[in-house]
Order: structure tokens, then C-alpha cells, then sequence
């Protein structure tokens, strides 16, 4: 076993418990640890991750010497690749780069036997299997977004 399935063991019952998806280990000077859910992960979560793992690690002395801990959710340039990624960020917006020609942006519409459907900006229905991207990540369509804060009037 190695040290990321060790360390992904004693982490899987936390992330469990808190409702979370364990998608990254890696160890080193620094130990890294990636957890996302459907709807996100605020910083309390990653916080009550970091503080069990931390006790878990310091009793069980996997790492000898130094390390730091980070906890962390994945960032917008996170590949999504599995059946999992693709329903866990169902709703968002996607931008896939394919291996023979261009991209396609739009929305995530869910997963689909061997793959998934993007609802691209003028409301088509692509459907893509896994293996043809050769990246799929999340994205923001700004022209989409709105602010919901209230505009302010101009007092002259």
C-alpha cells in the first residue's frame, strides 16, 4: 500500500462523514488532500477535514519529518473525467476541448450510459463520451451571470 492509499484511508471516513468525495492524495513535504461535493465546499469544511486528518496523522506517523497539510477543493481548472465529476458538477457551465477539432462550451446536463450532454450557448444537445474530450473543465459564462446586487442610481 502505498502512502496516498494510506493517507486516503484514514481521510475516507472523515470526508464520508462530512458528506464529502475524496478526489486527491498526494504526499510529500506537502501532503495534499482535494475534496469537492455537489454545491461546494466552504472553508469550514476543509477546515474540520484538516484538523481530523491532522490528529489521524499524527498518531498513526505515516510521514516522518516535516510536512505541511493542505486541504483544498478543486479550482475551475480541475479535469473533470469520471462518471462522478461530470454528475457532481451537473448544472455547470463546461468547456470541452476536443482531440480532433475546437471546443464546445455550455452546460453540464448530466451523465448519460457512456458519457455526457452539453447544452452549448444556443440551446443544442451534444452528446459526448468520456473518451473523446481531451479536456473537460468548469468555467464562467459571464454574459450568463448576473450580479444580484441591486444597482445604485447616480445622485446628481
Amino acid at each position: 500500500m502505498t502512502i496516498e492509499e494510506k493517507i486516503a484511508a484514514l481521510v475516507l471516513p472523515i470526508t464520508r462523514e462530512l458528506g464529502l468525495d475524496l478526489l486527491r492524495v498526494r504526499s510529500g513535504r506537502v501532503v495534499q488532500v482535494i475534496v469537492d461535493r455537489k454545491g461546494g465546499v466552504d472553508a469550514d469544511l476543509l477546515a474540520a477535514v484538516s484538523r481530523g486528518l491532522s490528529l489521524q496523522l499524527d498518531v498513526e506517523d505515516l510521514i516522518h519529518g516535516e510536512y505541511r497539510l493542505e486541504v483544498a477543493s478543486p479550482g475551475l481548472d480541475w479535469k473533470l473525467t469520471t462518471a462522478a465529476d461530470f454528475e457532481r458538477y451537473q448544472g455547470a457551465q463546461i468547456s470541452v476541448r476536443f482531440k480532433d477539432f475546437g471546443e464546445l462550451e455550455g452546460e453540464n446536463v448530466g451523465i448519460t450510459a457512456d458519457g455526457f450532454v452539453l447544452k452549448d450557448h444556443q440551446g443544442e444537445l451534444h452528446q459526448i463520451g468520456f473518451d473523446e474530450p481531451e479536456r473537460v473543465i468548469r468555467t464562467v459564462n459571464f454574459k450568463k451571470s448576473k450580479d444580484p446586487r441591486p444597482k445604485r442610481k447616480n445622485k446628481s
